[in-house]
């Protein structure tokens, strides 16, 4: 509340902390205007000039009408300092998950994932990474085995079925070709879309990063192999109105989620002294839950031989 004084607004006294753990975000009651959401950014993991590209970019695409919340601009800044902390505002903005079994929602959702997209293509990022191998899978298996958080008793299974797992990885983004990188959302999963009845906005670009356009489809997609090639060709039906498709990249669909798996296991382990996650993740970093990543990275090696959901 202190914060929010500092750049100009008066709470009045409500605070509600949100489903955030990379980062802390309360909404804050104003005294003459809607609640306030602010952000306060973990320190040392973004610098100054990645968040600001994340604001200029989602600011970029509030500017084209598409449906994200881009941070205020306060004293002619969207980030700012209290007491060491970096810090942005941005409006309330309500919603509720959208409905992905629904073939209009996907389709709706493709049709804004296509505009992102055609923005996204447009120039780089500068300050911000890539997904790669190396970042997502890599790094963070060497984290876990150099820091001794996979028991003993499973050390040799987890180090073989990763190392597979990754070899995996190699091999689908090989069969992939090289294939484009652009500006992504990076983290587009349920989670971070509202949904209202004017459709979808698109929030917490705070994992935006250069990569595959899949990166941002694959996670809209769940159940057995029907079932995804079904919504992926419902999603691609919006998302081709706007922004063309490289067929290509299906080669990188279970590439991408394995990837995705590795990077989870290690960022829960880097963030273990926080003690929000010992509350919030009480599963994480037991017997079972180790022995449930080997299955699952197995699992993964296995998908990863298979052919794409479609063949172009």
């Amino acid at each position: 509340m202190n914060a929010l004084e500092s750049v100009g607004f008066r709470s009045d006294g409500r605070l509600l902390a949100l489903n955030s753990y990379e980062n802390r975000v309360y909404q804050i009651g104003m005294e003459e205007s809607a609640p306030l959401v602010a952000k306060f950014y973990r320190p040392e993991r973004w610098t100054d000039a990645a968040i600001l590209e994340e604001h200029a970019f989602v600011q970029e695409l509030a500017e084209r009408e598409i449906p994200v919340v881009p941070a205020l601009v306060l004293n002619g800044k969207t980030l700012h300092n209290f007491e060491g902390f970096r810090f942005a505002v941005f409006p309330k903005h309500g919603g509720r998950a959208p409905e992905l079994e629904n073939r209009h929602t996907l389709e709706w959702m493709g049709r804004f994932l296509g505009r992102i997209h055609a923005i996204g293509a447009l120039k780089p990022f500068r300050e911000r990474p890539s997904l790669d191998i190396a970042s997502f899978g890599e790094q963070p298996r060497d984290y876990l085995l150099t820091h001794e958080f996979i028991p003993a008793d499973l050390n040799a299974a987890y180090r073989s079925a990763v190392n597979q797992a990754l070899d995996g990885v190699s091999h689908c983004f090989a069969r992939a070709g090289k294939v484009s990188a652009l500006r992504l959302h990076g983290d587009c999963h349920a989670g971070n879309v509202l949904w209202t009845d004017d459709g979808p906005h698109f929030v917490d670009f705070d994992d935006s990063r250069m990569g595959p356009a899949v990166q941002d489809l694959w996670m809209l997609l769940s159940g057995d192999r029907s079932d995804m090639v079904r919504q992926l060709s419902d999603v691609l039906a919006g998302y081709e109105d706007f922004c063309d498709f490289d067929q290509r990249e299906l080669h990188l669909v279970e590439a991408l989620r394995t990837l995705r798996l590795i990077h989870y296991a290690a960022w829960l382990a880097q963030r273990w002294d926080d003690p929000a996650f010992k509350q919030a993740f009480p599963w994480f970093n037991t017997q079972r839950y180790w022995q449930d990543r080997i299955l699952e990275l197995r699992e993964q090696i296995a998908l990863m031989d298979e052919p794409p959901l479609w063949q172009a």
